[in-house]
């Protein structure tokens, strides 16, 4: 099966160099270019590509603009973010807006195919780089009032209701950088058990990995940045 791309990039020798890139591999058919946001969000409207490979700053729509009226049109297309700095404003407005994947421009070729391939099969990915950044607005972040009600079930969002309130913990926990250990000592339970929450947590949410895991948290509202 072909993996039908648009390229969106202001600057036309990186958009050419991701061209290149992408029409090397065999699975891979670039349908269109644009050199702003305004003219990605037509060509994705009229071209209906599986992936939009989005820059995040462009004249007209910014990345994130783009990635909400490329969804809001409802055509199935899926949003991979390339970003020249890790710690660009505009990350978590993408990230909110559903953008599946975030690459710094610094990026491998290798990542770059690999990141289209995973993006267009559903699946997240994110940039090291980035997910350091997702934490460290965890860190930096006010902390919430003290006389803050602790969140029921009931209180999840939708994305969340087949989860426990434990597993929750978890992801919580997960999304602001602690590692299993750190996880079942705040926990005060054992990595193993962590471990099984996290898989469980995985398998019900359809994610691959702890990256992924990350930016499903913050897209949907379930990091935690009470417990600094």
């Amino acid at each position: 099966m072909t993996i039908r791309v648009l390229v969106a990039d202001d600057q036309a020798v990186v958009r050419d160099g991701v061209v290149l890139l992408l029409t090397s591999a065999e699975d891979i058919e670039v349908v269109a270019q644009a050199g702003d946001g305004n003219e990605a969000v037509r060509l994705a409207v009229a071209e209906r590509p599986d992936v939009a490979l989005v820059d995040l700053r462009m004249p007209g729509l910014d990345g994130a603009q783009v990635t909400a009226e490329v969804l809001a049109a409802g055509m199935g297309t899926r949003v991979l973010v390339l970003t020249t700095f890790a710690d660009d404003d505009a990350v978590m407005p993408a990230l909110r807006a559903g953008a599946l994947g975030f690459l710094t421009k610094d990026a491998t070729g290798e990542a770059v195919l690999a990141a289209v391939r995973e993006v267009a099969a559903g699946r997240t990915v994110l940039d090291p780089a980035v997910q350091r950044r997702l934490v460290e607005l965890v860190v930096t972040e006010p902390k919430a009032p003290a006389s803050a009600p602790a969140s029921s079930p009931a209180t999840f969002p939708p994305e969340a209701q087949g989860l426990t309130r434990r597993e929750v913990d978890v992801v919580r926990l997960l999304a602001r950088g602690l590692n299993n250990r750190q996880v079942a000592g705040e926990m005060v339970v054992s990595q193993a058990t962590v471990k099984t929450h996290l898989n469980h947590v995985l398998a019900k949410l359809a994610l691959e990995d702890r990256g992924a895991l990350i930016a499903w948290a913050w897209r949907f509202g379930l990091v935690d940045n009470t417990q600094q």
